[in-house]
């Protein structure tokens, strides 16, 4: 009975805080209208969901959120850095191919937007069999720490968050 009224919970409890947010006021009424948002949305969208993703870990995703919020803040310094105090001709870009063991299209696109989101990086391309991602780093000296780097903070965590 539930799982009828509220189909998507996660996406429900994030359209309430997104429109609280959005109306930038908290009060009985924006609290109520945003609940109404909440249920009626998951509700009129359940059918294109069919095969939603599953987590395995709930306490996983919420450590992988926090990992990526620092790793943004600490990449923005460093942009900044890079781009108030590195003479261009020093700068080393670099595309790099991170292979993946991931096999979840969610987990999949969770890792390229992340890796988007993250300053300094952008996911450029996935292979066709899904089995790399291509990634365009702003500047670094060594290709296969950041490779290893994304790897270890993103994919591995995120293989413990989708089955």
């Amino acid at each position: 009975m539930l799982m009828r009224l509220v189909p998507h919970p996660l996406l429900s409890l994030t359209l309430v805080v997104a429109w609280l947010a959005l109306v930038n006021t908290f009060t009985l009424g924006n609290l109520i209208l945003g609940t109404f948002f909440g249920l009626i949305i998951p509700l009129l969208t359940a059918a294109y969901w069919p095969d939603r993703p599953k987590i395995r870990r709930p306490l996983k995703a919420a450590e992988y959120g926090l990992v990526v919020l620092w790793d943004i803040i600490v990449a923005n310094v460093q942009v900044a850095s890079i781009i108030l105090f590195k003479p261009e001709p020093t700068i080393r870009s670099h595309w790099v191919v991170v292979p993946l063991e991931l096999t979840s299209a969610e987990a999949i696109t969770v890792l390229a937007g992340t890796i988007t989101m993250t300053p300094g990086t952008v996911s450029a391309m996935l292979s066709s069999d899904g089995g790399c991602i291509l990634v365009h780093c702003l500047h670094t000296d060594n290709p296969d720490d950041v490779r290893d780097a994304i790897k270890s903070r993103y994919e591995r965590r995120l293989m413990e968050i989708f089955p």
